[in-house]
């Protein structure tokens, strides 16, 4: 599988099928290997990217694990890669990185969705939201807030696997420094005509549905879609609904064809 330097440090991507590309951002837990059940069910229609970012996976770990390096592990991977009219998905943590990655290399991005994330996105409108909801979650087993209970207990083989996704990552996520540094601004976002997706859990011990909501409406042009009962790791607990509402988003964000714009303004 193919790697990439990106300033002195070893990136690891894999790329899978045919057809637009998605690019797909772990989070704190995850790596390449995390999105088996989207690598599966997505290749036919799409090619999808995967890779491990700086200290995940297969990738090189640096001395700082600094988040900012991070969008440079994906720019450096979109362009390896050669890819163009990709959207990228961040999970978590990864879709600050997704975003501001997308922001450097917007004539490759046709958009980003972010799931389960806000993106980094400095909005005082929705930072004590954040806070708020980020204090819940602390009060809670780190397990509890990311697969719903009877996951838990229906699910036992795919939990431990699960859990033991993380002990292949050099970095934890304690080591992670600046992780909401540098966030882009709603006229950043706007600005860069790059469009945006949230796409969010009902259950979501993280980060509510109703600071999502908050969030999109301050971007314009944004989309929203929150499934019903899916808790933060929605795309490893119930990947159909997950995989679903991923094919929608990026069908929406698809461009308008000029002949098709012309006959909706008629």
């Amino acid at each position: 599988m193919p790697t990439v330097d990106n300033n002195g440090t070893t990136i690891y991507y894999e790329v899978h099928g045919e057809g637009s590309p998605i690019v797909f951002v772990h989070g704190s837990g995850g790596h390449h290997a995390a999105w088996w059940q989207q690598v599966a069910a997505l290749r036919d229609r799409h090619t999808i990217v995967t890779l491990d970012l700086r200290g995940f996976g297969n990738s090189d770990a640096d001395a700082t694990y600094d988040s900012l390096n991070f969008p440079g592990d994906i720019v450096a991977v979109i362009e390896d890669a050669d890819l163009t009219d990709a959207v990228l998905l961040g999970q978590s943590i990864g879709a600050a990185a997704a975003l501001k990655a997308a922001l450097r290399v917007p004539e490759r991005v046709r958009g980003v969705i972010l799931a389960h994330s806000l993106g980094g996105i400095d909005a005082p409108e929705v930072t004590p939201l954040v806070k708020a909801d980020r204090a819940e979650a602390e009060k809670l087993p780190v397990i509890d807030r990311l697969l719903t209970k009877r996951f838990r207990e229906e699910e036992a083989a795919k939990t431990f696997l699960f859990t033991q996704m993380g002990t292949f990552n050099k970095a934890r996520m304690q080591d992670l420094r600046n992780l909401s540094s540098d966030g882009p601004t709603p006229a950043d976002v706007a600005g860069s005509g790059i469009r945006v997706a949230f796409l969010a859990g009902e259950k979501d011990a993280v980060l509510s549905p109703a600071t999502v909501t908050k969030a999109h409406e301050l971007i314009d042009g944004s989309l929203l879609e929150i499934v019903p009962d899916a808790p933060h790791s929605m795309y490893w607990e119930r990947p159909q609904q997950f995989n679903a509402a991923v094919k929608k988003l990026v069908d929406a964000l698809a461009p308008v064809a000029v002949g098709a714009a012309a006959q909706k303004e008629a």
